[in-house]
C-alpha cells in the first residue's frame, strides 16, 4: 500500500490513516500541486459556466440574455411556495445537521478555557471602529453621502475581514492577514471572479436580484458589484480560522466518525456524474433543481480532486478529521448571517426571489436558504486553499493547529 510523510513526520498511508492509528493532533490537508490544482479549478470552472448553457440550449430556450455581461438578473416568474416541499426540504437540511450539532452541543474540550495568546492588536481596534462607522452610514442615509451610499457594503465587509484576523491573531499569535500576507491578498481578486461565475448562475435560476441605484451604466455596475464581492473568499476563509482556533469547534470534529468508503474512485466518479448531471438541469428546469446552484460545484472539485487522489474538503474524513468541511461550512454560515444582516438595511441591497420555499424570512434570506452557505463554505476551501495552501510564507495546511 502506498505510503507518503507528512510534514510532521507521521507516516500516513494511502487512505489518509496514520499506521499506528488517528494520531493525537492527525495531519489536516497537504496542500496540492499549484499547476494541477489550478489546472482542477479551471477545468471545474468551465463545467460549471458551459453546463447549464448546454442544458438551456437542449430546453430550446435563447442563449442570449444568459451571455450578457454584467450579468444582470431578470424578473423571473417562479412557483408559488409549497408547503409539502418546504416540510420536506426542511426534513432533509434537519437530518444533515443534526449529528454535527449534536456533536457540537455535546463536545466538551479538556482543560477550560484557554487564555489568550497576547492583547487584541491596535489594528484590530481601527478596524472595529471602521465598522461601527461603515455600519452607521450603511443603514442611515445621510444627504451628504450622496453617490458613495450604494458603495457602503464593501467598507463592511473589510472592517469585518479585519476584526476577524484580529481576533485570530489575538487567540493564537498568527492569523493569515499576518502570516500569509501576499497570498491572502491574492484571495481578494480571486473572489471577485469566484462569486461573479455565481452570479452568472444566477441568470439561470433567478433566486435573487438587486435593487441597485439607478444610473449605473455596464462600467458602474461591473465595478459597484466586484468590490463587495472581492470580499467573500478573504472574510470567509478569516472566519474559518477563527472559528478553529476555539477547543470546542477544533476539538470536536477531530477524530470523530471516520469514514472510508471502499471504492473511493468510483464513488468520486458517480458525484461527479450527478453534479454535471445537476448543472445541465439548471438550464433546463431551474425551479425544481436550484439548490442544485450551491451543491454541484463544491461536489464537481472535490470528486475531480478525489478521483487524482490529491486531497480535499472532504479526504481528512478518511481519518476522522471532519475539521476542514465542518469549519468551512459553519465560517460560511456565520458569514451568511452577517452578510443577510447588513444587507436588510443598506440601500443598494439584493432580495430574494425562491420557489417553493420562499417563507420565514430572516433578514431578506428564507429561512431555508440559509442552508445553502453550509455546501458553499466547503466550495470556498476547495477554491481559497489552493491559493493559501501553496503560500511561500508558510508551507503548512492553511488550517490553524489546535491551541494549548
Amino acid at each position: 500500500m502506498e505510503t507518503r510523510r507528512t510534514q510532521r513526520g507521521q507516516i500516513v498511508l494511502h487512505s489518509g490513516v496514520p499506521r499506528g492509528g488517528l494520531p493525537r493532533n492527525p495531519p489536516l490537508r497537504s496542500p496540492p500541486k499549484p499547476q494541477s490544482g489550478l489546472i482542477r479549478v479551471g477545468f471545474a470552472a468551465v463545467l460549471v459556466l458551459l453546463l447549464p448553457l448546454a442544458g438551456a440550449a437542449v430546453a430550446g430556450k435563447p442563449l442570449s440574455p444568459y451571455l450578457q455581461f454584467p450579468p444582470r438578473t431578470p424578473d423571473i416568474p417562479h412557483a408559488p411556495f409549497s408547503l409539502p416541499v418546504f416540510l420536506g426540504l426542511s426534513l432533509l437540511i434537519l437530518a444533515a445537521m443534526a449529528p454535527f450539532l449534536r456533536r457540537l452541543a455535546a463536545f466538551r474540550p479538556k482543560g477550560g478555557i484557554r487564555k489568550a495568546r497576547g492583547p487584541f492588536p491596535g489594528w484590530g481596534w481601527a478596524g472595529l471602529a471602521a465598522m461601527a462607522v461603515s455600519w452607521l452610514l450603511a443603514w442611515s442615509r445621510f444627504p451628504w453621502m450622496g453617490a458613495l451610499q450604494a458603495h457602503t457594503f464593501t467598507p463592511l465587509w473589510l472592517s469585518y475581514i479585519l476584526v476577524v484576523n484580529a481576533l485570530s491573531f489575538r487567540r493564537t499569535g498568527e492569523c493569515l492577514l499576518l502570516s500569509r500576507t501576499r497570498r491572502f491578498f491574492l484571495l481578494f481578486p480571486a473572489s471577485a471572479a469566484f462569486w461573479w461565475s455565481f452570479e452568472y448562475l444566477n441568470r439561470f435560476v433567478g433566486n435573487w436580484y438587486y435593487l441597485e441605484p439607478p444610473g449605473f451604466g455596464a462600467g458602474g455596475y461591473f465595478l459597484f458589484a466586484t468590490l463587495p464581492f472581492a470580499t467573500v473568499l478573504p472574510a470567509v476563509l478569516s472566519t474559518r480560522e477563527l472559528l478553529l482556533s476555539f477547543p470546542r469547534v477544533d476539538g470536536a470534529f477531530r477524530g470523530w466518525r471516520p469514514f472510508s468508503p471502499a471504492h473511493p474512485r468510483a464513488i468520486a466518479a458517480a458525484a461527479l456524474l450527478l453534479s454535471c448531471a445537476g448543472l445541465l438541469a439548471v438550464g433546463v428546469a431551474p425551479d425544481v433543481v436550484f439548490p442544485l446552484v450551491w451543491v454541484a460545484p463544491p461536489m464537481v472539485l472535490v470528486a475531480l480532486s478525489a478521483l487524482r487522489g490529491e486531497p480535499h474538503a472532504l479526504s481528512g474524513i478518511a481519518a476522522g478529521d471532519w475539521r476542514p468541511f465542518a469549519a468551512s461550512s459553519l465560517a460560511a454560515l456565520a458569514c451568511g448571517f452577517f452578510w443577510e444582516m447588513w444587507n436588510s438595511g443598506s440601500l443598494a441591497k439584493w432580495v430574494y426571489a425562491i420557489p417553493y420555499v420562499g417563507a420565514l424570512h430572516v433578514f431578506e434570506m428564507p429561512i431555508l436558504g440559509y442552508a445553502g452557505y453550509l455546501p458553499f463554505g466547503v466550495l470556498c476551501a476547495e477554491v481559497g486553499d489552493r491559493i493559501l495552501g501553496n503560500s511561500p510564507e508558510k508551507k503548512t495546511s492553511p488550517l490553524p493547529r489546535q491551541l494549548g
